[in-house]
């Protein structure tokens, strides 16, 4: 079975809450890696040393790291996926996602460019009233793929090897 290449994109991002969830999310969708754009996301972590560190284990193997173009530094033979409210881009549920993908989020407090967007395979948006926090449309994002893929079953399996030591329910048949 052939693994697909998931990679995410952040333009400019100002948290490093909301990246040290991405982080954990991207382990949890098992994405392959994070990068970044802009300067305000490395500032933040030196101005807070002491943050809490929210990802955990599951996003600890996932490589982040800071590049300085969005699309030239796009993974080979991904196709660019932004995320963004914009007019003429296709709601979420109606989009089918790419086996290789790159999807690109904008930062908290703006937008992408338009360059960006026009360099785009597709621009996709989560049809909601107002936009959403940055983590939150990573994760959003990402489990509609996961419930779009064929590896969108899971099992008891999975369910012992995923969940926390202190979580040990079962639901009576």
């Amino acid at each position: 079975m052939k693994k697909s290449n998931v990679s995410i994109g952040l333009i400019n991002p100002k948290s490093p809450h909301n990246v040290s969830s991405i982080m954990r999310t991207a382990g949890n969708f098992r994405v392959d890696s994070v990068v970044y754009t802009g300067k305000r996301y490395p500032r933040a972590l030196m101005r807070n040393p002491e943050l809490p560190d929210m990802h955990r284990k599951v996003g600890q193997s996932i490589p982040i790291s800071e590049v300085t173009s969005i699309i030239e530094d796009a993974p080979a033979g991904c196709s660019i996926i932004c995320v963004e409210f914009a007019e003429n881009a296709m709601a979420l549920p109606d989009f089918q996602h790419p086996e290789n993908a790159f999807y690109v989020f904008g930062p908290e407090d703006g937008t992408m460019s338009q360059d960006i967007i026009d360099s785009a395979d597709a621009v996709v948006y989560i049809p909601t009233v107002n936009s959403m926090n940055l983590a939150a449309t990573v994760n959003v994002v990402l489990y509609d793929r996961l419930s779009k893929s064929s590896y969108a079953s899971g099992n008891d399996e999975l369910i012992r090897n995923s969940r926390d030591i202190n979580n040990s329910l079962k639901v009576k048949n």
